[in-house]
């Protein structure tokens, strides 16, 4: 993410803390984690406001009631680590199944009367039910949250599902999509998700069936181009790229992202690679690089779910519609014209201390995820990507937390007709391993991802997280028997990297033509 060195300090601060012992991890009682910790513990918490619904469930002889909607979304949401240092995650794994059975009976128009974050407050809020299209969701107005997990079910499960999809799409608001999202297994997200086609296009399509695109990602820690022009070597060799070559520059500087992108466009140029680069500088400096006539062919910003978390940010909806014109007027595309680029994650409101809705509570921070994806969707844009291991165990505790908020992630933004990617990664003090990162990404090539992040040796180097690398992405295309985008898969044939079925070639440096990039001027 464009903010994600803010996570990494975080993250060097902060260790795992909570009250309960549940996880076995020691208790840290060093002052400084404590500080963080309490701070957001502390955060003033009203449990009821005006005209909230009480929900209760009985199961097995014991009746649980959830004080609201917000409550009742954050105690149906499967267990993660980030909601309990909210504090308003399920006490129980019965409270848990109580908040879902009384959650699927709630009708999905309720979404649209009572809001998780107050419309007069959040600009988040005032987009989302502005621009909800009331024709698109009377296919399914009459469904209540379960009702309309059975009915996505069937229609995954009918070959016309991509447009049935497509067509409900405007209809459905974040919280609806999260909340069906809470009563679905692993296999049901997979299912409907892999049914869910969505394409965008700058100088590559990307999004179509059978395709897995990778955004080739040569960070360097001092934005050395010797070092940046190696991996994007190493990556192209392996087949990576036909999503964007995007790089997060060790500084926000005007300069230096200026520099990194001309060292971009030459090489686009130079080997003709049907491709499109980014710097994930803060929007901005992208702005301001465009006045400039620097070569920009995406625009990026890191995104949330409420008007506070973006504050936090630095944006703002109108900040993003000035970036989002002046990315267009550029007109550098060739097969298509979005020309946005998003970042999200689970847990980014709740790090900027901005995830209280409706009344002072906490709202869960997957609901709040989804509602993010309002925010991608008004500007059309090439790339959406959850980073969904980024902020740490703080948020997403081990592998199985992070795989399920992946999966979560992939099937919300494509139901809401997002060109949906993850970065399938995690940071060093979770509870996770290589092992998860494969499995994860095995399931999200099964679900139909768009693309995901491809790294040198899977370990980024600057930002010091564990990622994947080039090698797990030819693993997953060949497993699953997957292509990069049509435009690139041609060029890296006509280069003699890939065969005719898009199978990357052993190579010799020396014969490349791509050899030079090993020793830039």
């Amino acid at each position: 993410m464009g903010s994600r060195r803010r996570y990494v300090k975080l993250g060097a601060r902060v260790a795992f803390f909570f009250a309960r012992d549940s996880y076995r991890h020691d208790a840290i009682s060093a002052s400084p984690v404590r500080a963080v910790v309490d701070a957001i513990r502390e955060i003033p918490v009203q449990r009821r406001g005006p005209a909230v619904t009480t929900y209760t469930q009985t199961l097995a002889g014991t009746t649980y009631r959830f004080d609201g909607l917000i409550d009742l979304l954050a105690k149906a949401t499967p267990r993660r680590s980030g909601d309990e240092l909210a504090g308003c995650a399920a006490a129980s794994d019965a409270e848990r199944a109580a908040a879902q059975w009384a959650l699927a009976d709630v009708g999905l128009d309720t979404f649209l009367r009572d809001l998780v974050v107050p419309y007069e407050t959040d600009e988040v809020t005032r987009l989302i039910i502005d621009r909800y299209d009331r024709a698109s969701f009377s296919a399914v107005s009459h469904l209540t949250v379960g009702g309309l997990r059975d009915w996505l079910l069937e229609v995954a499960a009918t070959p016309t599902a991509a447009d049935t999809l497509r067509r409900v799409a405007p209809g459905l608001t974040p919280e609806m999509v999260a909340a069906v999202s809470k009563l679905m297994r692993n296999q049901d997200l997979i299912a409907v998700a892999r049914s869910a086609t969505v394409t965008s296009a700058f100088r590559t399509t990307l999004g179509l069936p059978g395709r897995l695109a990778t955004r080739l990602q040569p960070n360097h820690p001092t934005d050395d181009p010797r070092g940046v022009a190696a991996a994007t070597l190493d990556g192209l060799l392996h087949g990576c790229g036909d999503a964007v070559i995007g790089i997060n520059p060790a500084t926000d500087s005007p300069q230096a992202t200026a520099d990194l992108l001309y060292l971009l466009d030459d090489i686009r140029v130079r080997y003709q690679i049907p491709t499109q680069s980014c710097v994930l500088s803060h929007v901005t400096t992208t702005i301001e690089l465009i006045e400039q006539g620097v070569p920009v062919d995406l625009v990026f910003q890191s995104i949330a779910g409420t008007e506070g978390a973006n504050r936090s940010f630095g944006v703002s909806l109108d900040l993003l519609r000035t970036a989002h014109d002046a990315g267009r007027s550029l007109q550098r595309g060739t097969v298509g014209d979005n020309v946005m680029y998003f970042e999200t994650g689970q847990g980014s409101a709740l790090s900027a201390h901005a995830h209280l809705g409706s009344g002072g509570r906490p709202v869960d921070q997957q609901t709040l995820e989804a509602r993010a994806y309002a925010v991608a969707r008004e500007f059309a844009p090439l790339l959406v990507n959850t980073v969904v291991g980024f902020i740490g165990p703080e948020y997403l505790y081990d592998g199985k937390q992070i795989a399920r908020a992946g999966l979560e992630d992939h099937f919300c933004g494509k139901l809401l007709g997002l060109p949906m990617g993850v970065d399938v990664c995690y940071t060093n003090h979770a509870e996770a391993d290589q092992d998860d990162v494969d499995t994860l990404l095995t399931l999200l090539g099964v679900a139909g991802c768009n693309f995901v992040i491809t790294v040198p040796g899977a370990d980024d180097v600057m930002l010091g997280y564990q990622s994947m690398s080039f090698h797990d992405a030819l693993y997953a295309r060949r497993a699953l028997g997957l292509r990069p985008a049509p435009e690139f898969e041609a060029w890296l044939q006509r280069l003699g990297i890939a065969d005719e079925s898009g199978r990357v070639l052993p190579h010799a440096l020396e014969s490349s033509p791509l050899r030079s990039l090993a020793a830039p001027a």
